[in-house]
């Protein structure tokens, strides 16, 4: 079998990009010939047509029989220069996603959601990619089962029943997404004016997805051993919301983990108003110590568990979860198969299920464990020499919750950042009452050298 070098394709279909944007080449006309242009190029004709045919693919070019190539009429701008993110965007909840996602390679994140691609089991992935390459036909080309992969589900019934969680396979439906799962089950129990009750501060997309289902978004002051129980139990008195979405472990944005205490005080208030609890598990793996479960003290009465992989994992190789009382379970298979149609892609849950059975992905998680514990602490000394203090001191994780000095405001800190090319996360994002103007929200592992000198002057 023989190869082109992708360098060299690629190469000749920069040349022809560049002269449609350039307007050397115009709509409707012919391309040189592949004879002509290989010898231009320097390459053997095979390559030209290689790289053609990757145009035409693309919608630049077209290829006509016994006319060869030729520009194609209207060409979107977005083909020849994706757009930059826009600076003028308002800060709301979507704003650090959009910022974050669209961040062109040379930007800095410090506050992205993720950790950066370096940190993550590369090894074990390629590992896990490699063996696909001879999986059975099935799963490189056909929908996926509708609860998702058996394997990976008894797998996880296996690893949740480590934790106190007796769920069988038939109890966990696969998801496209962590998010993905929080939606489904929004769509199921959810009707537009429902209240829902969040932590504040709280996730910011726990926000954007309840707005898209008209719920109305009820904020609970969130302390470093959980909600504010007494102000818990009036909000649900008043309210009578029908979901709580909260992490118990490791608290997204503040780090901090829920007592014993609070879990019990919790449980025994949702008991007593019909209230289901929605715990997001995205971050527990990165605990030292595992810390007290809803789920586990619930027993999926009341609670139901949602989390995925792409913290600890791989964020591109989307899979998620969702585990609840069996008849919760068959609704939310229906709704999956209505609005997907099938569970998560096979190749995913595969590339999941290879990688969490490889015995270096318990080594990976001890290493990231260490990893962020030492990068905690020296972000932490970085930040207080600005003046920078943190909220509380999480356990793990890679998030830190601090207040800004002198009362800054953090959007416009962050928007001047943004100006050099870096990426914040300021506090009213997360909160429903927009009660933290002087908060921000630190990814440690994004926090490069770089960062602090563009921080300290947007501080000025």
């Amino acid at each position: 079998m023989t190869g082109k070098a992708p360098g060299r394709t690629e190469a000749v279909a920069a040349e022809i990009r560049r002269r449609v944007a350039a307007r050397i080449l115009t709509a409707g006309e012919k391309l040189p010939s592949i004879r002509s242009f290989a010898r231009t190029m320097q390459v053997s004709p095979s390559t030209v047509v290689e790289a053609y045919d990757r145009l035409v693919a693309e919608g630049l070019i077209a290829s006509r029989p016994g006319s060869g190539f030729s520009v194609c009429g209207a060409v979107p701008a977005a083909v020849l220069r994706d757009a930059a993110p826009a600076l003028d965007r308002a800060i709301d909840p979507l704003w650090v996603s959009r910022q974050s996602l669209d961040a062109e390679p040379d930007m800095l994140r410090p506050g992205c959601g993720w950790l950066p691609a370096d940190w993550m089991p590369q090894a074990a992935l390629r590992r896990a990619l490699r063996a696909l390459a001879h999986a059975n036909a099935p799963v490189l080309s056909d929908y996926g089962p509708t609860r998702g992969s058996r394997d990976l589900r008894r797998l996880l019934a296996r690893q949740f029943a480590m934790e106190g969680i007796e769920a069988g396979a038939e109890q966990i439906l696969l998801t496209m997404s962590g998010t993905q799962s929080i939606d489904l089950v929004c769509r199921f129990l959810l009707q537009p004016g429902d209240a829902v009750l969040v932590d504040d501060p709280c996730y910011f997309n726990f926000q954007a997805v309840l707005h898209t289902h008209g719920a109305r978004i009820i904020g609970v002051p969130y302390t470093p051993a959980g909600p504010d129980l007494e102000l818990f139990a009036g909000l649900v008195a008043a309210h009578r919301p029908r979901l709580y979405v909260t992490n118990s472990a490791l608290h997204n944005p503040t780090g901090a983990t829920l007592s014993p205490k609070g879990a019990h005080q919790i449980l025994t208030i949702a008991a007593a108003h019909g209230l289901t609890i929605v715990e997001d598990e995205i971050f527990a793996d990165f605990e030292p110590e595992p810390s007290v479960r809803l789920a586990a003290l619930d027993g999926l009465c009341r609670v139901i568990r949602i989390g995925s992989f792409s913290k600890t994992l791989s964020a591109s190789a989307r899979c998620g979860y969702v585990v609840a009382r069996p008849e919760l379970v068959e609704g939310l298979v229906d709704l999956q198969v209505a609005t997907q149609f099938g569970g998560p892609s096979p190749v995913a849950a595969e590339l999941v299920l290879r990688t969490l059975g490889d015995g270096s992905y318990r080594k990976h998680l001890a290493h990231l464990r260490g990893r962020l514990a030492k990068r905690r602490r020296e972000v932490l000394g970085q930040l207080e020499g600005l003046g920078i203090r943190p909220w509380t001191l999480p356990r793990g994780g890679f998030y830190l919750w601090c207040r800004l000095p002198d009362g800054r405001d953090a959007a416009e800190v962050a928007k001047a950042a943004l100006r050099e090319r870096v990426v914040l996360a300021p506090g009213n994002v997360f909160s429903v009452g927009r009660s933290a103007p002087d908060f921000m929200r630190f990814n440690v592992a994004q926090m490069t050298p770089e960062v602090l000198p563009v921080l300290g002057r947007a501080l000025r």
